[in-house]
């Protein structure tokens, strides 16, 4: 490979300006000693409805600021191909997903630990999980103080929120003080990444601190196409800048490549570059580089299915607070800096429990939202009040895989989640459909409640109900695992637990792309989390 005096060089080159691009940029740069590099393929997050938390409902179908990946069809999606936008913009997903907040539970971590990931425990990664977060309340043994991420909980208040959280707990569901400390069972409101009626994506809380430095350069809007090699070491990238008939040039790194592109993307680069599964990389003529079996396997997701019911005529929902005259009164009220529906995330309420009595743990998460969306479309509000419950198995067995289907470093992939193909995750489904109808139908919500909406009365029995999960069930955007982390003895594992690429030099993995296994929870917080626990690695030379 021939260097030329035009190629930059820089210490280390962030492939991603998400979540994990963020933080690591921010941390590999704080003392000055190092120079870094940070390749994002979407625009400065410069955007307006990027900022305001209601937003999303603008920012996640815009394809300027989004992938727009969709899966394949399969049995458990009634055939159905299911969008799969993740962020391209800086702060990446961070800067449109749902706000959430939620960390999952101390034996996800354990788990991952028991697979070989050593360091990878709930004792271990608690420090990482207090260091990204300025949390507002909660109990200091479990909570950070000096974080970027604001972690706040809603100002905002409903009548209809006040009586399902009272019609859980009539029956004998605790009302929940914290999930993200002791114990996740409970209901409540959910946390959100939100500060004075403003989304706090990592991008505010970390990028744009770290573009202040001298030794940090971010670069928006160019695609990287290869991670270039010098036998079993990641010595650079290959990338273009905005246009597609802008030549190519090569970036190189003197320590380290750290890809944290995302689940998806960062798979496919991986394949293009020519390291991943052999069999799959000779059947699109890629060299194989370097052969893995794993890069692309262990995907998985969660699976999410709303349950709707129709509130009483006069009955204010968000369907009428987020609309026509109340929805100027709402925007006057963020502008003011009072609680407003604008500052609110898509999911306002959480309950985690479980479908089984016999066991320890929630192995559901349901969320509650006072409002509805058409079906079929795409945070479109319905035209009569209503209340929403979703839910989603936190621990799915069904597990997918992501694979390129041709050489060119901008084709889609083939992503195949396998959504409900593993019989326990139906079982679950079917009884978390029952539990979610028993929250909407209780006494405490009676005086709103008309009759429910989605699947509708009709839909009594198991193959009824899993009927209609399999036809209107979406993507929790919780994507992960096709890089998993685990030891050399794991034939499909991917990066070490130090995070570095299996049989390479000078490359690694630092996004969700890593989770062995998918953790009970929205994965924003894990995602810091590994980021967080990545930087010391690579400031420490993988120790």
């Amino acid at each position: 490979m021939t260097r030329t005096m035009e190629n930059e060089t820089f210490d280390y080159v962030i492939i991603g300006g998400g979540s994990a691009g963020s933080v690591l940029a921010e941390r590999l740069s704080a003392d000055g000693k190092n120079t870094i590099c940070v390749l994002e393929a979407g625009p400065a997050d410069t955007n307006p409805f990027l900022h305001i938390p209601a937003g999303y409902v603008k920012t996640l179908v815009n394809p300027a600021l989004t992938w727009t990946f969709k899966s394949q069809p399969s049995a458990g999606t009634a055939g159905r191909a299911i969008a799969l936008p993740q962020g391209k913009v800086m702060g990446g997903s961070s800067s449109l997903n749902g706000l959430v907040y939620n960390r999952g539970q101390a034996d996800d971590f354990n788990h991952w630990a028991q697979l070989g990931n050593i360091g990878w425990g709930y004792d271990d990664v608690l420090p990482y999980f207090r260091k990204s977060e300025r949390r507002i309340g909660g109990d200091d043994k479990y909570r950070g103080r000096d974080g970027g991420i604001v972690i706040s909980d809603p100002g905002w208040t409903h009548p209809l929120c006040e009586a399902f959280i009272e019609g859980v707990v009539a029956k004998g569901i605790p009302r929940s003080n914290d999930y993200n400390a002791e114990s996740q069972a409970g209901v409540g409101y959910f946390q959100r990444m939100i500060h004075n009626g403003k989304r706090i994506s990592a991008a505010r809380a970390f990028l744009r601190p770290a573009m202040q430095r001298s030794n940090v350069s971010v670069r928006t809007n160019v695609r990287v196409n290869r991670i270039l090699l010098e036998g079993k070491r990641a010595v650079g990238v290959r990338y273009r800048a905005p246009g597609r008939e802008s030549a190519e040039k090569n970036l190189y790194a003197r320590r380290e490549v750290i890809l944290s592109a995302g689940t998806i993307n960062s798979t496919r680069l991986l394949q293009v570059s020519g390291i991943g599964p052999g069999p799959l990389l000779q059947s699109l003529a890629v060299p194989v580089l370097h052969e893995l079996p794993g890069v692309g396997e262990n995907f998985r997701d969660h699976y999410f299915v709303r349950l709707a019911a129709r509130l009483k005529d006069g009955v204010i929902s968000l369907n009428q607070q987020a609309k026509g005259w109340r929805l100027a009164v709402e925007i006057l009220k963020w502008a003011a800096g009072r609680p407003s529906v604008l500052a609110l995330s898509p999911s306002v309420l959480h309950v985690f429990w479980k479908s089984d009595s016999a066991l320890e743990q929630p192995d559901i998460q349901f969320v509650c939202t006072p409002g509805s969306y058409k079906p079929g479309r795409v945070y479109v509000l319905d035209d009569f009040p209503a209340i929403t419950c979703g839910f989603t198995q936190e621990r799915p067995e069904s597990v997918g895989f992501v694979r390129i289907t041709s050489p060119d470093p901008e084709a889609d992939p083939l992503i195949q989640p396998n959504f409900l193909s593993a019989q326990k995750d139906q079982a679950v489904v079917i009884r978390a459909v029952r539990m979610a109808r028993e929250f909407l139908q209780t006494p405490q919500l009676a005086p709103f409640f008309a009759e429910e909406a989605v699947p509708g009365s009709q839909a009594q029995t198991d193959e009824q109900l899993l009927d209609f999960a399999r036809q209107t069930g979406n993507t929790g955007y919780h994507l992960v695992g096709t890089c998993s982390m685990g030891p050399a003895s794991n034939a499909k594992a991917v990066v070490d637990p130090q995070l570095r690429v299996h049989g390479l030099a000078g490359l690694r993995v630092v996004d969700a792309s890593v989770m062995p296994m998918i953790p009970s929870a929205n994965t924003y917080a894990s995602t810091l989390m590994i980021a967080e626990k990545g930087a010391d690695l690579i400031k420490n030379g993988g120790a």
